[in-house]
């Protein structure tokens, strides 16, 4: 099938490519000319494990292409993918500004029997709201699917290639039939192509979102209150995970989730219940946790220097919002630093791969470090932000020799704290029942 996907951020990217792997003839599609040079020479704008190397097969197969000339490919498209960007407003609302041009450009070229499938993260009635405006575009009704994407950066490839399920939204069972037979390669293993109306599979991707932040911020909080209490979050969420009505996935607890999708989402939703009257108050609640917990290990840290931070020099180890990424949207770790370096505090950092992305922040305010045990010298004291695997064995007896007090903030609860205290740590996690030293 020839497929056009707009967009070649992350979802576009990695869904074109897929595509391609399967043997569609796939075109990606961007208005920026440098990014599309650099797809033509092989290099990849994201970081995401095994993507490289499945672009470069389907690039020198001729299945995928890469062009910033919408008006050549779309009239031979059988699907065009709408993966573009929709950015938070100022309000919390999605903004769609850049998926209304995105249509408007490809609306004169589409043939009569192209369906547009919106992949984009969009309000309930946009996929409507899209078919009303290609009619008035082009005289003529043109089919409009959803297909929101339930991609985990770090994980995406897998999680596109074995879907828990495949979830559309049409106003004709006709154009399911024709994304179901896209998609049947992925689906062998019987996991479900679900067919629903365009609301009901914008809510799906919100829903799901919503839900998923709403375990993190609720085990964050539970293990604000096990610290205060005496209890182990460690301990209690094995106590509950057992149950199968609650189960272990995203109860882990930290310094607060962040990323492209989680606080964008909770936030659209939110706007899109107060627009319509709803006092959406479950979800500003895991907002507002959320936003404090990227709090925690500063006020830890605080503390620990009875504020008395000028001066002070502190290691962050972790500066992605979660591993396997360079994304550092809404990073928890982008709080930590910007609160370390109001209170006068120096900052070395280190990140397996998103060290350049922080530096282009931030410049020279920081030091940055290629190597994890660098960024330990002449620091006080250690912040864990992000939990890379590289993070989890360490050689200790370097740390207590490069820092100048055994000192760790663990914002990922990755070691034991009996085991710390043994080895001379002074060691705090989050929601723990004692800290260690």
């Amino acid at each position: 099938m020839k497929l056009v996907m707009i967009g070649t951020g992350y979802v576009g990217l990695v869904t074109g490519t897929c595509f391609a792997e399967s043997g569609n003839d796939v075109t990606c599609v961007d208005v920026d000319q440098r990014k599309i040079d650099r797809l033509n020479r092989g290099e990849i704008p994201i970081y995401e494990p095994g993507l490289a190397e499945l672009v470069a097969r389907n690039s020198l197969s001729g299945r995928l292409k890469f062009s910033t000339q919408a008006s050549e490919v779309v009239p031979a498209a059988r699907c065009v993918f709408l993966a573009v960007g929709t950015p938070q407003r100022d309000d919390g609302s999605a903004d769609l500004r850049i998926l209304w041009s995105a249509l408007e450009s490809i609306a004169p070229h589409l043939a009569d029997d192209a369906i547009v499938v919106i992949k984009s993260t969009v309000p309930v009635g946009t996929n409507a709201e899209a078919a009303r405006r290609l009619h008035e575009l082009t005289g003529r009704p043109i089919d409009v699917a959803s297909n929101p994407e339930f991609l985990k950066e770090g994980c995406a490839i897998e999680d596109f290639t074995k879907p828990d399920r495949v979830v559309v939204g049409v106003a004709r069972p006709a154009v399911g039939e024709v994304l179901q037979e896209l998609y049947r390669p992925f689906l062998r293993t019987e996991h479900p192509f679900l067919v629903m109306n365009h609301e009901s599979a914008e809510m799906t991707k919100y829903v799901a979102n919503c839900l998923l932040a709403t375990k993190i911020s609720f085990i964050n909080e539970m293990a604000n209150i096990c610290e205060r209490v005496g209890a182990d979050i460690n301990h209690v969420r094995k106590g509950i995970g057992h149950d199968q009505r609650i189960g272990f996935a995203f109860l882990f607890p930290g310094v607060g989730y962040g990323g492209s999708c989680f606080p964008k989402d909770v936030r659209a939703l939110i706007s899109v219940a107060t627009r319509d009257g709803i006092a959406p108050r479950i979800l500003q609640a895991v907002d507002d946790v959320n936003v404090a917990q990227k709090s925690v290990l500063f006020d830890k840290i605080q503390r620990h220097f009875q504020g008395q931070l000028g001066g002070r020099t502190v290691a962050v180890w972790g500066l992605a919002f979660k591993p396997r990424t360079d994304d550092i949207r809404e990073a928890p770790a982008l709080v930590l630093i910007d609160q370390l370096l109001a209170a006068g505090v120096a900052v070395r950092v280190h990140d397996p791969v998103a060290l350049e992305n922080v530096r282009q922040q931030y410049g020279d305010q920081l030091t940055y470090c290629t190597q994890m045990y660098d960024a330990l010298s002449g620091a006080d004291v250690l912040a864990i932000v992000t939990e890379w695997n590289e993070f989890r064995t360490p050689d200790f007896r370097v740390i207590r020799d490069r820092l100048k007090s055994p000192t760790i903030f663990d914002g990922r609860n990755l070691f034991d704290p009996q085991t710390m205290r043994k080895l001379g740590f002074r060691y705090s996690g989050i929601g723990l029942e004692t800290e260690a030293g």
